[in-house]
């Protein structure tokens, strides 16, 4: 599976995520650790929708195993 993810942009995945969706409060799908600094959560619907953004500014990604991101082509 190829990414759209830029290059030294660290993916993993986790069994699970603990955390909420900072946009909605939903159980978060994708953990964002950003590359200015501080860190984002995001629900399935928020983390497909802010793709764009996400890939563009993220140092470090965890996506939830099983769920299937956008940022993952």
């Amino acid at each position: 599976m190829s990414q759209i993810l830029s290059p030294g942009t660290q993916l993993d995945t986790a069994p699970s995520l603990e955390d909420r969706c900072d946009h909605c409060g939903a159980a978060a799908k994708l953990h964002v650790d950003l590359s200015g600094g501080g860190s984002l959560a995001f629900c399935g619907h928020h983390a497909n929708q802010h793709t764009e953004e996400i890939t563009r500014l993220a140092q470090r990604v965890v996506v939830e195993d099983g769920f299937h991101w956008r940022g993952r082509a």
